[in-house]
């Protein structure tokens, strides 16, 4: 009986004959025309030959060489060569049998303006606009970070244009002390680019230097007898030591990304940590396809060579390349993939597996992250992960959301109203982060008001420290509530997250529903069966049932409170009496001033407030 190889169509032995010894690049090709694999080899006629053996162990492999018609190779000078054109062809041509990592194409980028006063901003994508570009950074939620921190040590504008030139006065940015408010002139150039001109050494991972020189102004303040100035340098400097404290490595001060991967039952993640300046940027997990009967050894040669690789081919993001490379596995293949990241960034990169001390610890860290999100992946979560990919293809999303928070009111006819505020993430409601607000001083019915005042008290705590940014804001209504939180969101110049409304369409019937999305002015509907449909709505009806409970309570409350304690001087006793006297609230709502007054203990000014607290015109 004949090997699954040799049942193949292709006629191996003939072209293996014909290959050379030296270094290239294989594609294979099956019926219809497709590259269904791609590799690289130090010796091609050894490596092709391999596929062919009799005895084949993985499945995977034998499953390949069945399906092939057709091998085309290219020769290359040098194993270097060999290693980028591979590394092109997979990107290109994402063959089914590669192990494949998923490309964001737009990982996000600190971005500084060439304005006469510069803002700071999230930037993805093509890098047209004239400016510095900082990263890039291993998460939306790392950017943001980075640019809370930026505001709180060093107030530069991070607003958009279109608002930053229509000011007539100062934002709420300068009134909790993030902006100088240079779009009314509060401050002039020199003081705004000290700050600016600091805020790019910390970017740069200089901020022991900031610190020393924020010391010799602050010393130099001090002697001037500028004691306010000095004690906002002082400030700064506390400010930056924790920020130290907090995000240095200990005896760390290069740049390194730390890389470990894990493998289970066919599913394998790969966890990165991204150092810069010896700050710790966050870390980015990644879940490759096509990894059946993989080593880990494998799995990160194809993660180096398709992260740090960057090709031309469908604009891929060229990644910053550090001076060293943490490694959980020891490589076959760890000196060419060296060279050739060495010569693409043109400095020493330097790939160590064996470490002491803080390294070690720090791959440890990223060996543990990297097995606990395989371990989430693999159990119950895998439902909603699913649900969470249909939501970033629904939606065209650059990267799977991390975070998302939905927003509701509730009242019975303007009595009472309630926002609430409910939190999911990758492992599904977040209850501890959820929040309610119980709405003061609208209209009552004003639904857009009271959507605006929860925002706004929400995303305010935000912007001083309390809490994440979500990557998606979603919020129960139509246009108009979207128009609510598109003014909030710009008025706190929140930035790097999308707001969708959940509006009930024609029929009101769940499966109805059009999104309307803010940042592509544009509304769809998802078909009914859909998971990211599925995953909206449960959202919604977590928000839904969150803000009807905290109504209800509210109503209660009030509703078990008589009026009559609201009335000052009126204690216990006397409305005891009252209530004795009238046989009820309604009968003493309904008395006139001197029936009240008539009552032993109530004198006719405490009989006055009682008639005019039932009969005003107010709540």
């Amino acid at each position: 009986m004949k090997s699954e190889a040799e049942q193949s169509e292709f006629d191996a032995k003939s072209f293996l004959r014909k290959l050379p010894d030296g270094p290239g690049v294989y594609r294979m090709f099956d019926r219809h025309e497709r590259v269904i694999y791609v590799g690289k080899a130090r010796n091609l006629k050894k490596r092709v030959s391999s596929y062919f053996q009799k005895n084949i162990v993985h499945p995977k492999t034998r499953t390949l060489v069945v399906q092939i018609v057709n091998i085309e190779i290219t020769v290359t000078h040098t194993e270097n060569e060999a290693l980028l054109l591979e590394n092109n062809l997979i990107k290109s041509l994402k063959p089914r049998y590669n192990v494949l990592f998923r490309d964001d194409k737009s990982y996000p980028y600190i971005f500084l303006s060439q304005d006469p006063f510069p803002r700071l901003a999230v930037h993805r994508g093509v890098q047209r606009a004239k400016g510095r570009y900082f990263g890039p950074y291993p998460s939306a939620g790392a950017v943001r970070e980075t640019l809370g921190l930026l505001q709180k040590l060093f107030p530069i504008r991070q607003c958009e244009d279109s608002f930053y030139k229509n000011r007539s006065r100062p934002c709420l940015q300068y009134q909790i002390k993030r902006c100088t408010a240079p779009c009314v002139g509060l401050i002039d150039e020199a003081g705004y680019f000290m700050d600016l001109r600091h805020a790019v050494m910390f970017l740069e991972g200089k901020s022991t230097a900031v610190i020393d020189e924020l010391a010799n102004k602050m010393d130099t303040a001090a002697e001037a007898m500028e004691y306010e100035n000095a004690s906002t340098y002082r400030d700064q400097i506390a400010s930056l030591r924790r920020v130290q404290e907090r995000q240095y490595i200990e005896g760390e001060r290069g740049n390194l990304d730390v890389i470990a991967g894990a493998m289970q039952d066919n599913v394998a993640c790969v966890q990165l940590f991204t150092i810069r300046g010896g700050r710790n940027l966050g870390n980015k997990t990644f879940y490759p396809k096509n990894v059946e009967h993989q080593s880990v050894d494998e799995l990160l040669s194809a993660f180096l060579a398709q992260f740090y690789l960057a090709a031309d081919v469908n604009k891929l993001t060229k990644h910053d390349i550090p001076e060293e490379i943490l490694l959980s596995a020891d490589l076959l293949d760890a000196d060419i993939i060296a060279s050739v990241l060495s010569e693409q960034a043109n400095h020493k990169v330097s790939l160590s597996h064996r470490l002491r001390g803080e390294r070690a610890r720090w791959l440890k860290m990223a060996e543990h992250n990297a097995r606990q999100a395989l371990s989430m992946r693999l159990n119950s979560q895998a439902t909603l992960l699913k649900r969470f990919e249909a939501l970033q293809d629904a939606l065209e999303l650059d990267e799977l959301p991390a975070r998302m928070e939905c927003f509701d009111i509730s009242h019975t006819m303007g009595e009472a109203p309630v926002g609430s505020c409910v939190v999911f993430d990758q492992n599904g409601p977040l209850k501890s982060d959820y929040r309610r607000f119980n709405i003061e001083g609208i209209t009552p019915g004003d639904d857009y008001a009271a959507m605006h005042q929860a925002l706004t008290r929400r995303y305010k705590k935000l912007k001083e420290g309390e809490g994440k940014v979500p990557d998606i804001l979603f919020i129960d209504g139509g246009k108009g509530q979207v128009s609510q939180a598109r003014d909030v969101i710009e008025e706190l110049q929140i930035e790097g997250l999308s707001i969708i409304g959940i509006a009930k369409g024609p029929s009101r019937k769940p499966g109805m529903e059009i999104l309307c999305l803010s940042d592509q002015k544009r509304e769809i509907i998802l078909p009914s069966d859909s998971p990211a449909l599925h995953l909206i709505q449960q959202i919604r009806d977590e928000a839904h049932q969150f803000a009807i409970t905290g109504h209800r309570q509210r109503r209660k409350k009030t509703r078990n409170t008589s009026l009559l304690e609201e009335i000052p001087g009126l204690g216990p006793k006397r409305r005891r009496q009252l209530l004795r006297q009238f046989g009820g609230l309604q009968e003493v709502a309904r008395a006139g001033v001197e029936d009240l007054a008539s009552v032993q203990g109530i004198s006719r000014n405490l009989a006055q407030l009682i008639y005019d607290r039932f009969h005003s015109d107010g709540p």
